[in-house]
């Protein structure tokens, strides 16, 4: 077979290098990320799915999915990438408490339909992001410290096999397999549909409050104070912003799933922090979770790097605070614990996270910024010598990491069994694949 022999194996549209649109349809949200891929095809249905798995085993290819390419690293060199946008149905089963979506969903649709129900699902912060991508790497939620990691929430996986086979996979029937795909990326089958919990949402308070930069050290020290007594209910991020040609500026994110009056008690350290530029706090529909932090949802060139932290003692708070961000446009430092750092019985392959809190650095991937980009990312990390741990989060991994970044060895050793015993052939291949590294 050839690759041209794409468009007889499937329904779906295929577009190959050289196409009208093939470029648009191989890039990756973040443009800095170069994907050089063989094929795109986009998925008409399940079936399709299986079909294009089936073809690829045949041809001696790999299929990479992707809804929107969130997450991407580049590692798709002579790849078939998979669209699954198509695959965008999203069921709420407000009675059992359980949403099923399919592998194109997005966050932002699960929530709108489980809203009217007061209930959520352990979205993430932008309503584009799809669900089923998120939670393979484990899937870091504003309420992941009452409710635990996304993953964790998962009853099944609607899946194609290495040989094209469909089939539903749970605890029960293949605990293998469901272990590896609950949190382990989507290395080892081709996940084309999710079910998963849905959790009690009754109220939720939230939103951002921002100072002028002069004020980053009270800001942080409040910061600190907050996350130090929150409840599980009460995730708190930090944020340094230099955007280009502006003043810095700092900032506190929240979300409660509570009240009003219980969210403003619980922030109240922030009221006595004077000169506030904004103050977005309100009781806000779970649909609207992404207003909190209202993040770009259109495509465009970034360069990012995250650290686990093991706390923020004094010296790491002055590094923190201190140490000059430009050409960053963005230090984030977000509370973690709770629920997140909780040993619970069936968790998947991402298991439980000990550190409180985890940096997430980002600037622009423009070409005249990417070296001092590069260079500010590399010497913001190592400032912060040992309070930076060994590991990330899967879904926080940047082009240049391996799956060992984000595995401890006993967990990354079954990662790579589980794959050498479902996908011996490399049929699938994921963001960062658990055989590289």
């Amino acid at each position: 077979m050839t690759i041209n022999d794409l468009r007889n194996a499937v329904k779906g549209e295929v577009l190959l290098p050289g196409s009208d649109g093939f470029a648009q349809a191989a890039a990756a949200w973040n443009l800095t990320v170069a994907q050089p891929v063989a094929a795109v095809v986009t998925a008409a249905d399940a079936d399709d799915a299986a079909d294009l798995v089936r073809y690829a085993r045949s041809a001696g290819l790999s299929v990479a999915a992707q809804p929107n390419g969130h997450g991407a690293s580049g590692a798709t060199d002579g790849v078939i990438l998979l669209r699954t946008g198509r695959l965008d149905h999203v069921a709420v089963d407000a009675g059992r408490r359980r949403a099923r979506a399919g592998a194109g969903a997005r966050w932002g649709a699960v929530q709108a339909a489980a809203a009217p129900h007061g209930l959520t699902g352990l979205a993430g912060s932008m309503p584009e992001i799809s669900v089923t991508g998120f939670t393979l790497g484990g899937g870091l939620s504003w309420f992941g410290r009452a409710y635990g990691w996304a993953s964790q929430s998962v009853r099944s996986f609607d899946v194609v096999d290495a040989d094209g086979d469909r089939s539903q996979v749970s605890a029960d029937s293949d605990p293998d397999l469901f272990w590896a795909l609950r949190g382990g990326g989507g290395d080892f089958a081709l996940v084309t549909a999710v079910e998963f919990d849905l959790h009690p949402a009754p109220a939720l308070y939230g939103g951002r409050v921002m100072w002028p930069g002069a004020r980053t050290a009270e800001v942080f020290d409040a910061f600190r104070e907050v996350t130090a007594h929150a409840p599980p209910e009460l995730s708190v991020w930090f944020h340094r912003f230099q955007f280009p040609d502006a003043p810095p500026m700092v900032a506190v994110d929240a979300a409660y799933l509570g009240g009003a009056a219980e969210g403003r008690e619980l922030l109240a350290r922030l009221d006595k922090i004077g000169d506030a530029a904004a103050d977005t706090r309100a009781v806000l529909p779970v649909e609207r979770l992404g207003d909190i932090t209202k993040e770009p949802t259109a495509p465009a060139p970034s360069m990012a790097r995250a650290a686990l932290l093991t706390g923020v003692p004094e010296q790491a708070a002055e590094t923190l605070v201190e140490t000059p961000i430009g050409p960053l446009i963005n230090a984030q430092v977000r509370h973690l614990g709770g629920a997140l750092a909780a040993e619970a019985p069936g968790t998947g392959a991402r298991g439980p996270v000990a550190e409180p809190y985890l940096l997430y650095l980002i600037g622009l991937g423009l070409p005249h910024l990417k070296d001092g980009v590069a260079a500010k990312l590399a010497e913001f990390s190592g400032a912060l010598g040992d309070h930076v741990s060994g590991r990330v989060p899967y879904t926080f991994l940047s082009p240049g990491q391996q799956a060992a970044d984000a595995f401890d060895p006993p967990t990354l050793d079954r990662l790579r069994a589980v794959k050498r015993a479902r996908d011996p052939h490399g049929v699938f291949r994921a963001n960062y694949p658990v055989l590289g590294g």
